[in-house]
Formats: structure tokens, C-alpha cells, sequence
């Protein structure tokens, strides 16, 4: 039995579920409560763990076990004293933790389904990849709408290995969902270090408690992130690897300076005209997108690098958009874009990029001189649920970047017809197009078939008008005079 087997065993669980009268979206936030005490108990019994982060009375074995007594009842009084555990990182992943299961009986059928998995098959490959395996499920179910906090692995895997991070950096994702990226890159951290050396006992402190740190706002995506992240192998300090808090208020000012900051920050606009809110974020816009960017370039030490996941928009807005890209390009140098494909990510219609960047300094001036440009979007399949995207389709991208995480290999331009193309930003900023370059001809011109659906063009269009009258009401407020409504 493989990870993706048993993910669709646990998966078909969710009919108990349902039959208990729970709603789709509260499926993994159940079987991942359950499924955690059994993978913790799975990583001792197979030397991933050295010690159980659960007390006795929470483990799996005490749970199964047969009793006398109400299964459900033992069960929310286990959630209830794990909340308020003195261990701080497993009262931060059961704060206000409960159940929504009504039956004992429906709750005896998961206890007996999640038992009669055969694990063992599975361990070589790590217990935590199966969880995340389910998270992934989770996001591929659009209806879900669990896609906005999930960022697909092989897009991940991919940055991961262009920016190429090591032992001893400090690691932020400050939007950061389920953990993707800060797992993704402790176990590329591993693993290369598998292949070199054996670090010191000082370095794999440092590396379990103090490489990683992010932040997400919201508690259940905040709790997946945490037993993610343990699961992995990452404890984090007192707070755990993810601290809950909004990056753009002022939690965010809390996180530190990092070497290296992988992230796929919330689209869109701030609803109640909600933008940023702290003082060191010195442009003023409710567009996330933008504020996110302002953050992460702000937040990377002198030297440090940085991948950014944006939609198209912040490659071509005016107004703010183009002052936040201006202050980008100063500050840091903007080396590399990868235009990505369509359809990739499981809940969005927008059109994405990431963003390649290097910090010079907070005081730097015209950092950004030419841009290398990967068009990965123009003539490519159109990906969707029924026709994945995976690692391969990076390679010549990875190819294409170099071995320098900073962007500084040799590289060659491959034609006018090409992928990858270097570009003089002062030219390209003369042609008032941002930084929005297309040349590849596009064999397969977009009908009506290929764009999104009407109700996600429409609410783009409607989170750009929100977004331009927030703006100006934000500058007559400036002025004292009256807001438009």
C-alpha cells in the first residue's frame, strides 16, 4: 500500500462523517484531530519520534483500547485537557479544539478504520507525507475551498530547489497555510545534508527550533500547520514553527529578518477597506498581494533571497502597484520571473508568477537593471484536476535558472520563439507594459472554452474596482475630504 492509497482509504472516511450529519468542510478538521494521535504514536513506534509529545492519557493505544466507558465522551474530555496541556505547542494545536461527532458509534468506525490501515508499508517514506497527502486531497476538492491555503507540491519542490536553502538560515513564510513551504524546505535541508555531512548537535537545534517560522491568520489552517510541521519533525519554539496572527498588522513586525522567505500570499482585496496596518509598511493599498510583497522584501536580511507566488496584476499595475515594484527593484534585485501555467493551483482562476528576488539593502538604489523572463504559460496544456502538473514540467525551467540560488549562473536566451529571455528593465518600463512581458506567439488563442468561469472574472473585476476606490478613498481621507461611496 502506497501514501496515495492510503490517503484514499482515509478519504472514503469521510461517508462516517457525512452519515454523522458533518459538513464537507469540517471533514479534515475531524480526521486529522484523530489522525494526529495515531501518527504520533506511528512515529515512535517506528523511531521517527524519540519521545511522545502526547501525555499517556492521549495516546492512541488508550484511546482504541477497548472500554466500558462512552468513547465520545473520552474522546472530547482528551480535546479538552490537551487544550489546556502545559506543553504550549500542543495547547496551540488543540486551542478550542472539539468534535462535531454526535454517534460514539460513528466515531468507533473511524477509530477502526484508521487502525486497520496497514501503516508499515508507508513508514519509509515518512507518516507526515501521508498527512499532507491528505491536506492535498482536501484542496483538490474545489467545493472545498481548502485550494486558497494549498500551494501544489511540485511548484513548491520547484523553488525549493532553485533557491536551494541550507543549514543555518532562518526560513519565513509569512502566509502560511498548511506548512508546504517550510516543511518542503526543512526536508530538502535533510536530505542534502544526508548526501554531505552530519551537522552538530548545535546546528539540528538550531534546525528543529529555530530555522522555520511563519505566520497564518486563520486557526484551523493554523492547527493543520502545526501537526504538519510535527509530523515532519519540526518543533518550532515555545509558539510552534507557525504563529497565528495577521503578517500585515502588527504581529508581522514581530517576525524576524530571514535569509530566505518562500511564499504564495493571499490574492485579492482587503474586504472593509482592511488593508495594512503597520507603521513599516510605508505604502498604502488593500490590494494583499501588494502588501505581502511590500513585507517579504522588507523582511529578508541584507544578502538574503526570496520566491514570490503573485498574480499577474503586480506585474503591470499603476498607482501604488507600480510604486511597490519601483521600491522592490531599488531595495533588492529582481532577477528572474517564471510566468506559470494556467489552472494550477485547485481554487483560483487568476493568473500567476513567481518572483525571483535578491536583497541588496534597505538603502540601495537601482538594484534591478534586467529581468530573465521564463514564459511557462504560452503554448502549455491546460492543467486542471483531470490533468495534473507535476515536477517534470519544471525541469527546463530548473535548467534554464542555473545551480546559483541567486540567480547569478550563466544563462542563455533561447530565441525569440523561446521560454526564457533576458530583458533591459528601463526598456521595458518605456513601454508601459510593468513588467509584463509576452513574446512567445500563442498558437492556441484563448476562446471561450479556455478562460475562466464568468463568476471568477467577475469577481476580479470586482476586486480591482473595490480595490481603486479603497485606494482613492484612502487619499481623500489624506486630504480631509469626503470619501466616494
Amino acid at each position: 500500500m502506497r501514501n496515495n492509497d492510503i490517503v484514499q482509504k482515509l478519504w472514503g472516511m469521510c461517508d462516517i462523517l457525512r452519515d454523522d450529519g458533518i459538513n464537507y468542510s469540517d471533514y479534515v478538521s475531524e480526521l486529522v484531530l484523530l489522525l494526529f494521535i495515531k501518527m504520533e504514536s506511528e512515529n515512535i513506534e517506528n523511531g521517527i519520534l524519540k519521545e511522545h509529545k502526547l501525555p499517556e492519557y492521549a495516546r492512541w493505544k488508550q484511546l482504541a483500547a477497548p472500554s466500558n466507558d462512552d468513547v465520545l465522551l473520552r474522546y472530547r474530555k482528551i480535546l479538552n485537557l490537551l487544550s489546556e496541556s502545559s506543553d504550549r505547542v500542543l495547547a496551540e494545536i488543540y486551542s478550542n479544539a472539539h468534535t462535531k461527532i454526535k454517534e460514539s458509534r460513528h466515531l468507533e468506525q473511524l477509530i477502526s478504520g484508521i487502525d486497520a490501515i496497514d501503516w508499515f508499508s508507508v513508514k519509509k517514506d515518512g507518516l507526515g507525507d501521508v498527512y499532507e497527502g491528505l491536506l492535498e486531497k482536501n484542496a483538490s476538492e474545489i467545493k472545498s475551498g481548502a485550494g486558497q491555503y494549498f500551494t501544489p507540491r511540485p511548484l513548491i519542490d520547484s523553488i525549493i530547489e532553485v533557491l536551494s536553502p541550507k543549514v543555518g538560515e532562518v526560513i519565513q513564510d509569512p502566509a502560511a497555510g498548511t506548512g508546504g513551504f517550510l516543511i518542503a524546505a526543512a526536508s530538502y535541508i535533510r536530505a542534502k545534508g544526508n548526501q554531505a555531512k552530519e551537522i552538530s548537535t548545535k546546528e539540528k537545534n538550531f534546525q528543529k527550533r529555530h530555522a522555520y517560522i511563519g505566520m497564518e491568520l486563520v486557526v484551523e489552517t493554523r492547527r493543520l500547520a502545526l501537526m504538519n510541521c510535527l509530523l515532519h519533525g519540526i518543533d518550532g519554539d515555545g509558539e510552534g514553527v507557525v504563529r497565528l496572527g495577521n503578517t500585515l498588522g502588527s504581529a508581522g513586525t514581530l517576525l524576524p529578518r530571514a535569509d530566505v522567505i518562500l511564499s504564495n500570499p493571499p490574492f485579492g482585496t482587503a474586504k472593509g477597506g482592511g488593508g495594512a496596518t503597520r507603521e513599516d509598511l510605508l505604502f498604502s493599498t488593500v490590494n494583499k498581494q501588494l502588501a505581502f510583497l511590500e513585507h517579504i522584501y522588507r523582511s529578508l536580511k541584507n544578502g538574503g533571497r526570496a520566491a514570490v507566488v503573485v498574480p499577474d496584476n503586480v506585474l503591470f499595475d499603476g498607482g501604488v502597484g507600480a510604486e511597490i515594484r519601483n521600491d522592490l527593484m531599488n531595495k533588492c534585485r529582481l532577477h528572474t520571473i517564471l510566468r506559470l501555467p494556467t489552472g494550477i493551483f485547485y481554487a483560483q482562476g487568476v493568473k500567476t508568477n513567481v518572483l525571483f528576488f535578491n536583497k541588496v539593502s534597505d538603502n540601495a538604489k537601482n538594484s534591478t537593471t534586467k529581468v530573465w523572463i521564463y514564459d511557462m504559460r504560452t503554448n502549455m496544456p491546460k492543467f486542471n484536476k483531470r490533468d495534473p502538473f507535476s515536477r517534470e514540467h519544471f525541469s527546463d525551467f530548473e535548467d534554464a535558472y542555473g545551480d546559483d540560488p541567486l540567480g547569478n549562473s550563466p544563462r542563455t536566451e533561447t530565441g525569440i520563439d523561446g521560454r526564457f529571455r533576458c530583458f533591459d528593465i528601463e526598456k521595458l518600463l518605456d513601454e508601459g507594459r510593468g513588467l509584463d512581458a509576452i513574446w512567445i506567439k500563442d498558437s492556441n488563442v484563448e476562446n471561450a472554452e479556455d478562460l475562466p468561469e464568468p463568476a471568477i472574472l467577475a469577481q476580479e473585476a470586482i476586486d480591482e474596482l473595490e480595490a481603486a476606490l479603497l485606494d482613492l478613498n484612502s487619499i481623500l481621507g489624506h486630504l480631509g475630504e469626503d470619501i466616494v461611496q
